[in-house]
């Protein structure tokens, strides 16, 4: 399968260093929204897009592979007239950036690596979510993921954000959100990581079920060399929505630093 033209969009300086920010499952580029003001504020030229299958991007028939999601952000990449550009990604996002950062590290200025894991099984739990959304819709997974995307005491605290966060879910394609289940159910990338060679940052949500950081980011950190781990406390899955002002700060002083 060929890369497909992504939705996207773009904001900050036309001559600024460019920033990408690539979703976790289950979102759209608005799951970035709290980034874009104090990157493009500081001179970044911030792009966010919706990775295939998910918001205003092509639904492509499955199957999809992490080739598949490489190859749509070098093609953005080319679209844009880009040569290299920093890569912040979140879960899938951040599975799409180890990849690229091991077969088209000429692309990769740094990586930042948000709440995802290398290796995230069982398989068999991917194969089932991704049967469920075939039959039932996004809709019937996407109590589950706010769950997962956030703490408990946050969500009881703003509901309007837990609401608008299942919302999101709800809204993706049923195709695209199986498909890229089984991207995941595939994944081990584990012993790619050294090969690695962008500055890397993996930040943790102290608090995230899906990938906690035992196990998951200090793979990551461990396996990436020069790789640095923060772990955000009181963040769950979707850190970057929940502890916007901490995420933000890793981000842009690892941008700096680079």
């Amino acid at each position: 399968m060929g890369a497909v033209r992504v939705h996207r969009v773009v904001e900050g300086p036309e001559d600024g260093p460019v920033v990408v920010f690539a979703g976790s499952l289950g979102s759209d580029l608005r799951m970035w929204e709290p980034q874009v003001a104090p990157l493009a504020g500081r001179g970044y030229r911030v792009v966010r897009y919706d990775t295939r299958g998910h918001g205003a991007s092509p639904v492509p028939p499955a199957p999809y592979t992490l080739d598949d999601l490489g190859a749509d952000f070098v093609a953005l990449l080319d679209d844009l007239g880009v040569e290299r550009a920093h890569l912040v990604g979140l879960s899938l996002g951040g599975m799409t950036g180890m990849w690229l950062g091991v077969h088209a590290p000429e692309r990769i200025e740094s990586l930042v690596l948000c709440c995802t894991s290398a290796k995230l099984g069982p398989p068999s739990m991917w194969a089932e979510r991704a049967r469920k959304v075939r039959a039932e819709g996004t809709a019937s997974v996407a109590e589950a993921g706010v769950g997962r995307w956030l703490t408990e005491p946050y969500a009881k605290s703003h509901p309007d954000v837990a609401e608008f966060l299942r919302a999101m879910i709800a809204a993706v394609p049923a195709e695209g959100y199986a498909a890229c289940c089984e991207v995941i159910e595939r994944m081990d990338q584990l012993d790619t990581l050294p090969k690695i060679s962008a500055p890397t940052l993996v930040i943790a949500g102290a608090d995230d079920p899906s990938t906690p950081p035992a196990g998951h980011a200090d793979l990551i950190a461990d396996g990436i060399p020069g790789a640095r781990l923060e772990v955000v406390a009181n963040a769950a899955h979707l850190g970057n929505y929940e502890q916007p002002a901490e995420f933000t700060r890793l981000i842009l002083e690892h941008l700096e630093r680079v």
